[in-house]
């Protein structure tokens, strides 16, 4: 099954489940935000977020009402997850500060990059676990486990996040892997894996790795410029 989303480049990862909050000051996002907004009752207000892969997002000076990727060639992820907006908040000077919570995952088919104002796409639905997986929870127990020694290694006080740790394994796997400092191709990864067991058994990997270097280094293992920072405001 196939839909076409309005497209938000940014330079994260968003999970399903996770809260993604943005600064929207660009018009074009702004736009956005209106068309969102003055859906009807019970309409889906939502749009795309996807990871840029290589080059910068921001619009360039140019013709009104054409989008355009700005800072050169740009290159998105095929993989992103759709933001639920939740909350907004219209700011003095036109622009906005909004709540959203990531909600489904998909795979874009194309971008419509003629499109106006925005950018849109061609998205085909991911699929996601549904039942009980009796592998999936023997991971999440380790994940768990290994998870916990993480935080206590990167973390002052990791007690408040471990005593919060969900028990479904799907929740779990997309938690960890928004939460742990990991790079934005890491994350990439992990959000393009369908099967949950799969995703963290490379979940456990990953933070095996993580957490060894630390206790080795006593330091976060890769340069902070590589780390998924904050959402990118736009």
């Amino acid at each position: 099954m196939t839909a076409r989303l309005p497209v938000f480049p940014l330079g994260t990862v968003l999970f399903p489940g996770l809260v993604l909050p943005l600064h929207i000051f660009e018009e074009r996002y702004r736009a956005l935000v209106r068309h969102l907004v003055g859906l009807p009752e019970g309409a889906p207000r939502e749009f795309g977020v996807v990871a840029i892969q290589a080059g910068w997002e921001v619009a360039p000076a140019g013709p009104p009402g054409r989008p355009a990727l700005g800072g050169g060639e740009v290159t998105l992820h095929e993989v992103g997850c759709t933001a639920e907006l939740r909350q907004v908040t219209e700011l003095a000077d036109g622009g906005f500060d909004i709540v959203t919570v990531g909600r489904r995952r998909f795979r874009i088919a194309e971008v419509e990059e003629s499109a106006a104002p925005y950018l849109t796409a061609a998205v085909e639905w991911l699929p996601e676990p549904a039942g009980t997986d009796e592998v999936a929870e023997l991971l999440a127990a380790r994940v768990i486990s290994v998870f916990r020694q993480y935080l206590g290694l990167v973390r002052p006080d990791p007690q408040e996040i471990s005593e919060q740790l969900p028990e479904d394994p799907t929740v779990l796997s997309h938690l960890v892997a928004a939460t742990a400092a990991l790079t934005v191709a890491d994350r990439q990864r992990l959000l393009a894996i369908d099967d949950t067991a799969a995703r963290l058994r490379a979940e456990l990997r990953l933070l095996n790795r993580e957490t060894a270097l630390l206790r080795q280094v006593r330091a976060v293992p890769v340069p902070l410029s590589e780390l998924a920072g904050p959402p990118v405001p736009n």
